[in-house]
């Protein structure tokens, strides 16, 4: 398949921007995944030792992505302890 493309490629090179932009957009979008999977607190790998993960984050943590008018350093805790 790999062998298809150079070969598009080399009869029509108007096509590299695409293929350059197709293949940014998949690798962008298998990190994103990638890190929701790793660092996101709702995703839980390890049931025994760790079964609830949201639990243990403060509320000055912050664990989305983009945040736009929020400083969580500044943020108090106004929930119990569970």
């Amino acid at each position: 398949m790999l062998r298809q493309i150079i070969g598009q490629a080399k009869k029509h090179p108007s096509l590299i921007p695409l293929f350059v932009f197709i293949g940014a957009g998949g690798t962008g979008a298998a990190l994103y995944v990638m890190r929701l999977a790793l660092f996101n607190p709702d995703v839980s790998w390890d049931r025994k030792n760790n079964p609830e993960p949201w639990n243990k984050l403060g509320p000055n943590e912050q664990y989305k992505f983009y945040s736009v008018n929020v400083d969580y350093s500044k943020l108090k805790k106004e929930g119990p302890d569970f």
